[in-house]
């Protein structure tokens, strides 16, 4: 199957043809159609999987086809929140690459860095804001975000918010939401505490499952090393040094490079 055959509109297509893709991934391929069609979705899927534009890729076209905020003041229509900096940036990035000739806006905030730039962000409107849970709670706080005009929300890596200890910002952050939205949730495993959120936050999901819970992306290859701890620096060095061609780490590897 082509990227082409899941419906997906030729502004989409053009920025995916641009980033080399076409053959979309197992979750792509079940996850795009169902939240074409309004549906809630509880996805589970690992890490190096592109689960990323399993959810990117449909917001940008349900937004694109609601033109409502294209005059005037954008008000935040998705959310998507995730436990990590990195993660964060990851995300935001691929909206602008697959969004690009939408003509949507998109911004992403995130503690350890000053809030002034994001509040001047905030202010200018943006259509989907990509978060971490308490920079986005706190700057909710401080009267800089709003969501009244919510459309889609997306929970990404939701075990790994409950990992970090995020669930509780997560459920403040819920109960602000409006109750009629589309919910998409993410998540590698499926524990307890969030399938108690999946039960009172989903509206009958649509279950995407592509690889067997626990397991790692077939992207993403493995290896275990035996080593006493002594030795742990010494090997990190020469797997570094054999992959990259040099250390990067010279300000406390004590290893010669």
């Amino acid at each position: 199957m082509l990227f082409k055959q899941l419906g997906l509109i030729e502004p989409l297509l053009k920025a995916l043809q641009t980033q080399g893709y076409t053959i979309p991934t197992p979750i792509q391929t079940e996850a795009i159609p169902v939240v074409l069609d309004g549906q809630d979705l509880l996805g589970l899927a690992q890490t190096g999987t592109g689960k990323t534009a399993a959810f990117a890729l449909p917001i940008l076209q349900l937004l694109h086809g609601d033109k409502r905020n294209n005059k005037g003041y954008r008000h935040i229509r998705t959310l998507i929140l995730t436990p990590t900096r990195e993660l964060a940036v990851q995300i935001h990035e691929s909206f602008e690459a697959y969004g690009k000739h939408t003509g949507l806006t998109q911004e992403v905030i995130f503690g350890g860095v000053s809030q002034h730039a994001q509040t001047i962000a905030l202010r200018n409107g943006t259509d989907i804001l990509i978060a971490t849970p308490g920079r986005l709670l706190d700057l909710m706080n401080q009267g800089y975000v709003h969501l009244d005009h919510l459309e889609i929300f997306v929970l990404d890596e939701a075990d790994r918010m409950l990992d970090m200890g995020f669930i509780h910002d997560v459920k403040k952050i819920i109960r602000e939401l409006p109750q009629e939205k589309q919910t998409l949730l993410f998540s590698a495993t499926m524990p307890p505490q969030i399938a108690q959120l999946v039960a009172s936050l989903l509206n009958q999901p649509v279950r995407v499952e592509v690889a067997p819970t626990s397991t790692t992306a077939e992207t993403i290859s493995q290896s275990v090393f035996f080593v006493n701890k002594s030795d742990k620096q010494s090997l990190l060095h020469h797997i570094i040094k054999a992959y990259i061609g040099f250390c990067p780490y010279k300000t406390w590897c004590r290893q010669s490079c």
